[in-house]
């Protein structure tokens, strides 16, 4: 009988031992090796970032400012609107800072300072115009003047250069014996008020080093700075048909714009685009009534005082003789009257009493803002970097 069952009992211990090895297969596997864990906890770790370089604009604001220089143009520095009388200005030599704080010193005083330039529009034009605005705006010089004469040149620049322009509230002059062509034109767009005399002419823009080996790569390219340019035209109250117009002239070929296409496509007289922004202001503070007075008398001055042709000693007497007729200056809202807003343009309108006070002031060795004056004489003597 034992023996009889004795398979029976090797099949049931067969059985029994496979289930024990299922079971043990079941089981959770084993702990990783010790540099799969290490591996696996550096996946909850903080990624590093990498830190932001400053901006242009915060590097200004020190006294090391890195080495910049002009590439082919001619930069001259006048205290005075009346270049007629006063001439051109004296030559600036370099864009370091304490060349910037001897060149505007003699301007902070008056509160004017016209920056006359001639030549091609490059990075060293873009850095003539950012460091020239941030010294004006340490010394507190509200009135800036940029006097231009260019037959062009780096598209990505005088986009560069007009943002700055734009936004540190600069009138545009292009004199009779002077031109503005081609990338000038962006540079143009950017003033808070333009003033034109002498020649505007467009073409098409190109690329910068541009790699196009055929039609189709070109056409990809001015695509791109077409949308480029339209995108800065817009932002600046210019129409963008500029840029379309700009598309049909081949680069060799000129297009001169009469004065009344200045005047339509809006490169003449009053910037747009700003206007809206004084007007959003000016309504909040001073009331309606004042903003349609004040926009009568800005129509009226450029059409009479602006026009194309005008020359520029003639505008403040033209200026002078319209404020009384739209009830200037406002008792309500004195110091936003027209000749508060035209002093950035055309500084010898209306004299303040702080114009006035400026001018007896002038002659004192006032340098930047009251803030700043001691600490950078120290710092002058010592020209040390890294602050």
């Amino acid at each position: 009988m034992f023996f009889e069952r004795t398979p029976l009992l090797a099949g049931l211990l067969a059985s029994l031992l496979c289930a024990l090895v299922l079971a043990a297969c079941a089981k959770d596997p084993p702990a990783p090796a010790q540099d799969e864990s290490v591996t696996l906890g550096s996946q909850n770790e903080m990624p590093k970032v990498a830190p932001v370089p400053p901006s242009e604009e915060d590097i200004l604001k020190g006294t090391y400012w890195p080495p910049a220089k002009l590439d082919g143009g001619v930069a001259r520095i006048s205290c005075e609107y009346d270049y007629p009388q006063f001439g051109e200005g004296q030559r600036l030599t370099s864009l370091e800072f304490f060349s910037l704080v001897d060149a505007l010193s003699p301007c902070q005083a008056r509160g004017v300072v016209r920056l006359r330039y001639q030549g091609k529009i490059g990075a060293g034009f873009t850095a003539l115009v950012q460091r020239v605005s941030a010294m004006a705006t340490r010394m507190e010089i509200q009135t800036r003047i940029l006097d231009i004469d260019s037959s062009g040149g780096h598209v990505e620049e005088a986009i560069r250069a007009g943002d700055s322009i734009a936004e540190s509230g600069w009138a545009i002059w292009v004199r009779e014996d002077s031109v503005c062509h081609s990338a000038c034109v962006l540079v143009l767009a950017a003033g808070d008020t333009r003033s034109v005399e002498g020649k505007v002419g467009i073409h098409r823009l190109m690329r910068d080093r541009s790699t196009a080996t055929s039609r189709a790569e070109l056409s990809r390219e001015l695509r791109a700075i077409n949308q480029q340019v339209r995108d800065y035209l817009e932002r600046n109250g210019v129409a963008t048909a500029v840029s379309d117009l700009m598309m049909t002239i081949a680069n060799r070929d000129l297009r001169i714009l009469t004065p009344d296409e200045l005047k339509q496509y809006g490169l003449d007289g009053t910037n747009a685009a700003q206007d809206d922004l004084d007007r959003i202001r000016l309504t909040r503070k001073c009331g309606e009534d004042f903003v349609r007075r004040r926009d009568a008398f800005r129509r009226a001055f450029d059409a009479q005082c602006m026009a194309t042709g005008k020359n520029f000693e003639s505008m403040p007497q033209c200026a002078n003789a319209l404020q009384g007729q739209f009830g200037f200056p406002d008792k309500a809202c004195p110091s936003d009257s027209p000749a508060d807003l035209y002093a950035r343009d055309l500084p010898e309108l209306f004299p303040t009493e702080e114009a006035q006070a400026a001018d007896a002031a002038q002659g004192s060795n006032e340098a930047l803002s009251k803030s700043e004056s001691k600490s950078l004489a120290k710092k002058k003597s010592a020209s040390a970097p890294g602050e």
